[in-house]
Order: C-alpha cells, then structure tokens, then sequence
C-alpha cells in the first residue's frame, strides 16, 4: 500500500507510527497537524495498510474530497477509482478494490444512517476538525456512538490543524480521566513570511452581504503587485462569488491566467483551478480554499481578512450567510497554502494590531447556522441528548428547527420522526428541499422538481432574483455551476421512491414552468408564500419582502421566495430569488384558516371573522355580534397595552385606591395590590362585567372606576376601610378635615394651628399603626410646620412659630400655652364676642 519511503516526504511520516501504536493501544485518537504536513494524504494511506478493511476519510467539501483522493492516486501511481476513490454527492469514483474512499461529511451521514456499524470499513479519519461544520460535528457523534456500542474495532482518528486539542481528545476518549491519545506532527519545513498590508483608507467594516468596494479594491491592488513583485502563483481568499467577480474586474493583468474557486462550481471547473496552467496564475478563490488542498505553484496568497458564515434569523425563518472578519485559525490556515511546496509569503489586507482583535477560531456551526438538517438526521439516529458533540445546540435554535420540522411534516408533535421525514433524510438534501422534492414530484414532474430543488439547494444564482429566468439559463447552461446543477439534477431524480421513477413525466394539465417552480419553492418555504401588499409583499410567515430595483418580478401578485436575506436594522427581508404563485396554489400548500378576531385596535373593539393563510390575511368581514367574553379579554388587552389612563380616574377612585394602598403597606393581606401595574394586569379581575359592554376609548371613559373598585374589595377589607382609613379626621376644633392618602406610608392631614391647640399627641391610621404628618398652617393657610410629633412640636417648635407670627397675624389667637387654650378657626375678636354667652 504504502511505497517504499513515501513516509519520508513529509513531516506527518514522522509520527505515523505512534498514531498507529495509539489505535492499536485505544481505537480512537487525535492527530493534530499543521497545514502541509501530509494528514490528508499519508495518514489514510498509513491506516489502510495495517486495517483489513475500507478506510473512510471525511471532508467537509466536495472539491476537497475529490482533490485528496486524486493527489493519493497519484502517490500511489494510480488513477482514481482504484485502490484510492471518492464519493460526493451525484458522483463516485470507486469500486471493489478500493481501500481508501475519501467522501464528504454528509454522505458520510447518510451511510451512517442507512447502516448504523458501517460494514466493512475498519477506520474513519474526520478530516478538518477544526472547521467545526454542523455536519462534521455530527458525523464525529455518530462514528463515536456507533463505535461504542456497535463496533469496537472501528478505529477513529479525528484530524485538526488549529483545534484545541484537550476537548476534541476528551471528547473521544473512554470517559472522564482517559482521553484519546493526542499525536501531534511538527510544522512543515518551508518558511512562511507574513506582510501586514491594511488599506491606505480606513473602509467600512462587512454588514451583511455587503463588503466595502474600497477594500476589494485595495485587495485587487495587492494582487497586481505581489503578481510584479513576487515569484509564484498567487491564492486570493475573498468571502463570495461576487467579491471574486469584483476584484477580476479589476485586476487586469496581462500574461496571467486567473481561475476562480468556489463550492458553487463545477467539477470539472474545480478541478481546471487546481491543475497548473502554461502561464502564471492567479487563483480567486472562497473558503473551500482554505483547508485540505494543495493549489500547485502557489507561492503567495492574498487574504481579505474576510469570510463568510451562516446565519439563521429565527423570528423570521430566514437562513442565509453574513459576512464576518477571519478567526487567527483560520487566518493561519490560508497562509498555509503558500508554504506548501516551498518558502512562501502571505499579504494580509490588515494590520498586526488588527490582528491581535480577532476571534481564536470561528463560531461552532452548531450555534449559528440552521439547525433544521441537524434535528432531522439527529431525530433518525436517535435522541440529541445522548449524542457526543463538542458543543451542543442551543436549545431556542433548535426548538425552532424542529418546529420547521413538524409543520413540514417530518416530526411529529412528540418530536419523533416520521415516514416522511425518513424519506427526506435519504434525499441527501435540506430537509426544506427534501420534502419539496418528494412532494413536488407527482404535482409538477421529477424531472422539474428535481431541477427546481438542485437550483436552489446548489444556490445557482443568475443576474436578477427571478428564479425562473436562471432555471432557464441553467438549462441552457449559461450560468456558473450549470454543470454542477446537471449532476445534482441527475442525483435528485434518482433518489426519489420508486413508486415515482426517474423518468416520470409531469402530469397531466401540467402546469407552466414559472408556476412549477413557484409550487416548489413554495413547498420548501411555505412561510415565504406571499401576496402583493402596497411596494412590497406579505408573507405567511410574517415576514415583508420587498424587491431590488429593475426586478423582474415586480408585477407579481403572488411569490414564492426561495432566498432572501435582511440586512440589520430594515423591517423588510430583500428577495434574492424567487418565483411567481397564484392564490390556487397558495391555498393549495399553506391551507386557509377562518377564524372569528376579537381585538383592541387603536382604542377600539375590533371584531372581524378573517380568513388567512398563515399570517397573510386575505379577506375581513365585520363581526356584528361578537361573543361577550371574546370582547371582554379584547379590552382587557387593550388596557394591559395602554395602561389605566385610557379610565376616567376620578377623585373618589384616586382616594379609594390611596386608602387601599395605605392599609395594605401596614396590614398586607387582605387588602389587596391596587398599583397601576396589578390592576393593568388583570383589569377583567375588579372591571367584571362591565368590560363586555365596552366597544371604544369613550365607553371606557365612562365606566364607573370608582364603583368597580369598591365592589372587587374584598368583604372583610371593605368593611374596616372606614375605620382603618377614613377619608377623614375630626380635629380639636371640631371640624372634619380630610387626609390625603397620597404617600400611602405618610397620610397628610392639613388644618389651621390653631385648631389643633390642645392635640397633644398626632393623630394615627391603620390601627394605629400609621403615624398621620400634620400640616400646621397660617390663618392665610399657608404652611407653618410639618410634624408627626405634635407633643414635641409645642414644646420645641411652636415658641419660635409663635414669635414669628403674632405680630402678623395679630388677630388670631398666640397663646403661650398651646396645649391649655381653645382650638378653634376664628378671630380672638369673635371668641371675646362670644365669650358671654358660653
């Protein structure tokens, strides 16, 4: 297997042997390795000759996969599809004498599903660890799990160049104290040198899909001189298609070949980017450049700093990719590529400084991306909590991609799968996609359902968001990936039961390609079927789209939205592709509901019986008679919004709930919380039935709050709420003067000083038990003192008030003894006048 000195040639050869040892000593192990040491291509060579079995190797990208499988044929001295193959999704090349399949992650899942102890396959070796992808993560789950309680030959050996290596050995090891045995290779022997090139300018960091023209440009400006100032092709990471169009665009570079490189191309174009060429190159490449290949000549790469990751907005059902700075791994692991084969130099487009502020590695996938593929295949292996996983999903994220799940019909409501949604996961396609598929097939044809869910699912983009312009561009094949659309097409119809084969026409009536396509898109986004509304469109999801300028797809009154993204802070999602509906078959996916609406809108009961599909309404007819509960609960929820000042609060109900209030800070229970917040809360409580009666703003002015009040207190309060709180207080004069209750911890009584000549000692409330503050006022009312003390005030305070005062008020009675003379409001001269007759 091995030849003669092949494990001399790179670094990876020197440990080989201790990886062996250690899967012989525990079957599982982790190889930690830098870029370009040779872990993807010695290391399943080194296993397949000492297993008697296939080795798997798992990549987590298509041109990665076929890639290594070439490169170990050719260490072998063979083609491909010999004793080295792959398998990617729509293509295999391989056959009974090969030992060593280099497949992609989610092929490897479905072997995995389809038979769970993977016969005949001695080892597995998860290559790229460290990218952490949602279905890597979970691939590495099953390979354990089934290794544990099925196959305890099975040898695993997971591969990371930048990943911590403590958690990933822990996590494959035999439990708690007894991690996998880490084998680690030295860093490949040519010299890297790192050039720190920020823009001249400060540009505008990514938002969204959104990059700065200023740094593509800056980026293009880099290409043209390391292209005049260095020897070798050169590798540009750049994070989308479209940045890779912008800086072509720009480079204009005569003498040079520049290819481009992205999972959305071909094979046969993915693989014309890794082949040197006659003349200089210039390789445009994404993320899948990153790890696992070997771009040969490259003796430079160009790095924008940039990438791109998913992204999941829950609240509105929409996935799509944002645009983020690289972590310092993966950072690394693109100036790798330059060292390769020999000393290289790596140009990043930012500074050291900037350098220190990035992320150590990239976010798991498993918390940002959508979960719904995840819960699927997790459902049809078993349950989520038993899975070994580095990280484990967010519990809101993943309770919304089984939701997804249930109303597309692949769980059911105790989260189990169903037929349904087993035959979706051996689709080998989103979950989303899968179901359009099955369903779509017998509605529109295999052949065309199979062809919408491959544009989609391939992300086939063509020059405008109309979805059915680039289906027909595909089919021409004047698109970019149009012959990776061809094979994915081909594999679609193939996996579908054979109740519907392959070659199924459509069926009679058939419709027309553009409503075909809106049908199947609509299948897989049913929360995205929607209907004209004002500039825009509402959907059955909630969601509002609204279209670019010059759209194709601005005349259409139904939509189907197969991709839309929303950028932070817009109310409305912008379509990035889509196709036209019609109400037939929109009721015909989304089924229409009929209900009868109570609501408060705008200060008024609005009572409606509305017809919708999901949350796009179609039509709304009065509801003259609503029932009086449904009406009830409507205001009620309109004061829980509005708060108590839609009431007419008068003076007798401002008292009553400050008396109330009084007594339940000093006694507490039965005197119940009148705050604005417990009676906002649950006004149907003390309203009663007065509630259903009520159809506006003014209805509510006039109800008796007051009268509510007393007749929602509790008995045994209402019958103390006199005594313990009385609205008010007989003061020394004789006169009645009222409290205010307004500090419910300090009621305020307000009379003349005079009239309270003789009060030793304060008045009390709530059993005593609240100390009532006194206002002592002027004969013109205005204040004297304020106490609580009145014994202390006449003794200490009232001399001063005295001498201060008689001499303006003379007519009023001063005595120097306050507690031995006469309460009273009158004059001295009325009090000598009345003297006599008393």
């Amino acid at each position: 297997m091995l030849p003669p000195g092949l494990l001399d040639t790179l670094p990876v050869g020197a440990v080989v042997p201790d990886l062996l040892a250690a899967l012989e000593r525990t079957g599982t192990a982790v190889l930690q390795a830098p870029p370009g040491t040779g872990k993807t291509t010695l290391v399943p060579l080194a296993l397949a000759a000492s297993v008697p079995g296939r080795v798997l190797v798992a990549e987590p990208r298509r041109v990665a996969a076929r890639a290594a499988a070439a490169r170990m044929a050719a260490l072998l001295g063979e083609e491909v599809g010999g004793t080295v193959g792959y398998a990617v999704r729509g293509e295999r090349r391989a056959g009974p004498g090969t030992r060593v399949e280099v497949v992609t992650t989610g092929l490897l899942l479905r072997r995995l599903l389809s038979a769970e102890d993977l016969p005949g396959v001695s080892a597995v070796l998860l290559d790229e660890v460290h990218e952490r992808q949602v279905e890597l993560d979970l691939a590495m789950a099953f390979c354990l799990q089934a290794r544990r309680l099925l196959r305890e030959d099975l040898r695993l050996v997971a591969a990371s160049a930048t990943l911590a290596a403590d958690r990933l050995a822990a996590l494959l090891g035999d439990g708690p104290g007894a991690p996998a045995p880490v084998v680690s290779a030295t860093a490949p022997v040519h010299p890297l040198h790192v050039r720190w090139c920020p823009p001249p300018r400060p540009v505008r960091p990514p938002e969204g899909l959104r990059v700065d023209p200023a740094l593509l440009e800056h980026v293009a400006a880099l290409v043209r001189g390391a292209v005049a100032e260095l020897d070798g092709d050169v590798l540009v990471f750049l994070p989308g298609a479209g940045e890779i169009a912008a800086v072509q665009r720009r480079l204009g570079l005569p003498g040079v070949d520049v290819a481009v490189l992205t999972g959305g191309l071909g094979a046969r174009e993915q693989d014309a980017a890794l082949r040197p060429g006659p003349r200089r190159r210039v390789v445009l490449a994404t993320a899948v450049a990153e790890s696992s290949l070997t771009v040969p000549g490259v003796r430079v790469v160009v790095d924008s700093g940039l990438a791109r990751v998913p992204r999941v907005d829950h609240a509105r059902g929409l996935a799509g990719l944002d645009t983020v700075r690289v972590s310092r791994a993966g950072a690394e692991q693109r100036a790798g590529r330059a060292a390769r084969e020999a000393p290289g130099t790596v140009l990043r487009a930012w500074s050291s400084a900037d350098h220190a502020l990035l992320v150590p590695e990239p976010a798991p996938g498993i918390a940002t991306g959508d979960l719904a593929p995840f819960a699927l295949l997790a459902a049809c292996w078993g349950e989520v909590a038993d899975l070994p996983l580095l990280d484990r999903p967010p519990a809101g994220p993943l309770a919304a991609a089984r939701r997804v799940l249930h109303d597309l019909g692949l769980l059911d409501a105790a989260g189990a799968v169903t037929p349904a949604g087993r035959a979706a996961a051996a689709v080998g396609a989103h979950p989303r996609l899968a179901r359009a598929l099955l369903d779509g097939a017998p509605l529109v044809g295999a052949a065309r359902a199979a062809e919408v869910v491959a544009l989609v699912g391939e992300d086939v983009r063509g020059r405008d968001d109309d979805l059915v312009a680039t289906w027909r561009a595909a089919r021409a094949g004047r698109v970019p990936g149009a012959e990776q659309w061809r094979r994915e097409t081909r594999r679609l119809r193939a996996s579908l039961p054979a109740g519907d084969p392959p070659s199924a026409a459509s069926p009679p009536g058939e419709l027309p390609d553009d409503l075909a396509a809106g049908l199947v898109t609509a299948l897989a986004f049913p929360e995205r079927v929607a209907l004209r509304r004002g500039a825009g469109w509402a959907s059955t999801g909630g969601t509002r789209f609204e279209a670019g300028p010059g759209s194709a797809l601005t005349g259409a009154t139904w939509l189907a939205v197969a991709v839309a993204d929303r950028a932070p802070g817009r109310a409305s999602a912008r379509v990035r592709a889509a196709a036209p509906l019609d109400e037939e078959l929109a009721r015909a996916v989304v089924a229409p509901v009929v209900a009868d609406e109570v609501a408060w809108r705008d200060g008024d009961v609005v009572a409606r019986r509305v017809e919708r599909l999901g949350e796009l309404e179609l039509s709304a007819r009065p509801l003259p008679d609503p029932p009086p509960a449904q009406v009830a609960a409507a205001v009620a929820e309109g004061l829980r919004r509005e708060g108590l000042g839609v009431l007419r609060l008068d003076g007798a109900a401002r008292s009553l709930r400050q008396r109330v209030a009084c007594c339940r800070a000093a006694l507490g229970e039965p005197w119940p919380d009148w705050s604005d917040e417990a009676l906002s809360a649950d006004p149907g409580r003390w309203l009663g039935p007065g509630l259903a009666r009520v159809r506006s703003r003014a209805d509510l002015r006039r109800l008796d709050v007051a009268g509510a009040l007393r007749r929602a207190l509790p008995w045994e309060a209402a019958a103390r709420l006199d005594e313990l709180a009385p609205e008010a207080l007989a003061v020394p004069s004789g006169r009645r003067v009222a409290l205010d209750y307004a500090d419910p911890a300090a009621p305020v009584l307000s009379l003349k000083l005079q009239e309270a000549f003789g009060w030793r000692t304060g008045p009390r409330v709530a059993g005593g038990r609240v100390a009532v503050v006194v206002h002592l006022l002027s004969p013109a009312g205005r204040p004297l003192a304020v106490t609580a003390d009145l014994e202390s005030f006449w003794r200490n305070g009232y001399p001063g008030v005295r001498a201060e005062n008689r001499g303006r008020y003379p007519k009023h009675p001063w005595p120097e003894d306050p507690l031995a003379a006469v309460p009273t409001a009158r004059t001295s001269a009325a009090l000598r006048r009345d003297a006599p007759r008393r």
